[in-house]
């Protein structure tokens, strides 16, 4: 049994007439009255009452013309449900995200400006560390992710920089230094070491940090690492709980502004925070293509004079 043959049954049991169903259906009497002697066969029943001017539907027609109809509803259904999907208008988008990266306002605008202009994409938002991250990419779990900097690159993932920010010192709020003329001023690497650090575990988010450890070393420095945790945004609690200070992309400035102060870092200008688009390279999914376009052409520069891009947060010096 197949669809066509429900077609054809359906037009038979609408007009009531082999003749007039085969003009509905743009074929010949014959073969359709074979078509329908071919599923009573199938269905070991017996659809029609032969009249001769007609036929009228029997007691298992009747209920088998409900079946049908439902089953060809909801092939339509189907249909018009793979339409959408092949023009980019249905279908399932799985996002992940860190804490850090979601802190920067591009992320949240951008994930706004996508549910607007494709309403009929389920968005699945999942956030965790860069790591897991990139194991759920790279086992198919996620359509892209949106992340600092990568702790790995499996082959068949691709990650591209959208925008980068300085990195700026994060301390509980009684250890803030004097300000200098009614201004908080930038903090010197020493004064920082001299402080206990927390900061994210070096398979979380090894590249931030790395860079950090190996600019104090090559001062001459000695940073004490008083914890390691696997979120930024962990980070900060134990901040504000006054446990040490931390270094945080500068979007994460003012989480909890009543315990944590924000400075810039000085002579620190090769430490950054990138945010990196990471997706599966020959990714087959309309929805995935449609946000990478998206991310990457909110992510472009704005045009002299223009108002729109993504814009670096600045912190008080």
């Amino acid at each position: 049994m197949d669809l066509r043959a429900l077609r054809y049954f359906a037009a038979v049991a609408e007009t009531g007439h082999m003749t007039r169903a085969a003009e509905r259906l743009g074929i010949a009497q014959p073969p359709l009255s074979q078509q329908i002697k071919q599923l009573e066969r199938s269905l070991g029943l017996v659809l029609f009452k032969r009249h001769p001017r007609g036929v009228t539907l029997t007691e298992a027609g009747r209920l088998f013309q409900a079946e049908a109809l439902r089953l060809l509803d909801d092939a339509q259904a189907m249909r018009a449900r793979m339409k959408r999907v092949a023009e980019g208008q249905a279908g399932v988008l799985r996002v992940g995200f860190t804490s850090s990266a979601a802190a920067h306002r591009f992320v949240p605008d951008a994930l706004r400006a996508f549910r607007q202009s494709h309403p009929g994409i389920e968005l699945q938002l999942r956030e965790a560390n860069a790591a897991g991250l990139t194991d759920a990419l790279a086992s198919g779990r996620l359509h892209a992710a949106l992340l600092r900097r990568p702790v790995a690159r499996p082959d068949g993932l691709r990650f591209e920089t959208l925008l980068r920010e300085p990195l700026v010192a994060a301390l509980p709020v009684d250890r803030l230094p004097p300000p200098s003329n009614g201004r908080a001023k930038a903090l010197p690497l020493a004064r920082l070491c001299n402080e206990p650090l927390i900061l994210v575990r070096r398979p979380g988010a090894p590249g931030m940090y790395a860079d950090l450890l190996s600019l104090c070393h090559a001062q001459g420095l000695a940073p004490q690492v008083v914890a390691e945790v696997d979120r930024m945004m962990t980070n900060l609690n134990l901040v504000a709980a006054g446990v040490g200070a931390s270094v945080v992309p500068a979007s994460m400035a003012g989480v909890h502004p009543h315990a944590v102060a924000y400075l810039p870092l000085a002579g620190c200008e090769t430490l950054d925070a990138p945010l990196t688009l990471a997706w599966r390279e020959g990714e087959d999914s309309l929805p995935a293509q449609q946000f990478h376009a998206l991310l990457q052409a909110r992510a472009k520069p704005p045009a002299a004079g223009s108002a729109s891009g993504p814009r670096r947060r600045k912190v008080p010096a």
